[in-house]
């Protein structure tokens, strides 16, 4: 499988969900414009990320926290957050890396809630799901990095439909039901191809050497 594992999954992330890329027109300002105001350490940035990626870095906490607030907040700390990394960092896709915050923060105060109460839902669903078929942890880096390059050049052998399914589900934390909603396909269909795409990830991580 030929692909460019630096890119693809960070590309693929925000193409997932429909309404969900950037606010076009009203005034929303471009990302190097945005990142600009970042480096001069001028709050306006902030201002303008959430006038642009608002609904986006939302509908992601929400998709894994299923709390308004709790969503709302995390939100609030990805700005922060962004806001104490940018600079150094100079994210080269504003919204993969807003979106890598948001969802970073939002599965640790999953986590954090978890802890405090039996149970999940939807989003302890999903990731019992992955568990399966993605080996845990190691603390290993060069494994772990060798685990990213590899889900990224999976994602770009797969059919659209599939991975749009699959990001949508095990990215955005999205229930079946909202995956058929939104494609217009039934719910046993998004099922089907979970099943498939988490079969043939098992498979290709094996032969990869990455799931033992």
């Amino acid at each position: 499988m030929v692909c460019d594992p630096r890119t693809a999954f960070s590309v693929f992330i925000v193409r997932t969900v429909k309404g969900l890329g950037p606010v076009k027109g009203g005034g929303a300002l471009e990302d190097e414009r945005i990142i600009a105001l970042f480096f001069s350490r001028d709050e306006a940035a902030l201002t303008e990320v959430s006038r642009k990626y608002g609904n986006y870095l939302r509908t992601i906490s929400f998709g894994i926290l299923r709390s308004k607030t709790a969503a709302e907040e995390c939100v609030n700390d990805a700005l922060l957050r962004a806001w104490q990394t940018i600079p150094p960092m100079n994210p080269e896709r504003l919204s993969a890396y807003l979106g890598k915050l948001t969802r970073s923060i939002a599965l640790n105060m999953f986590e954090a809630q978890r802890a405090k109460k039996r149970g999940g839902g939807e989003t302890e669903a999903a990731l019992e799901e992955l568990a399966g078929c993605i080996p845990a942890k190691t603390g290993d880096i060069a494994e772990s990095l060798a685990l990213r390059e590899a889900l990224d050049c999976f994602l770009s052998g797969l059919g659209e439909e599939s991975r749009i399914i699959f990001l949508q589900r095990y990215w955005y934390f999205r229930t079946v039901a909202e995956i058929a909603s939104e494609l217009g396909v039934s719910r046993s269909k998004v099922k089907s191809s979970l099943f498939r795409t988490r079969n043939k990830l098992m498979n290709y991580l094996e032969k990869e050497g990455l799931f033992i």
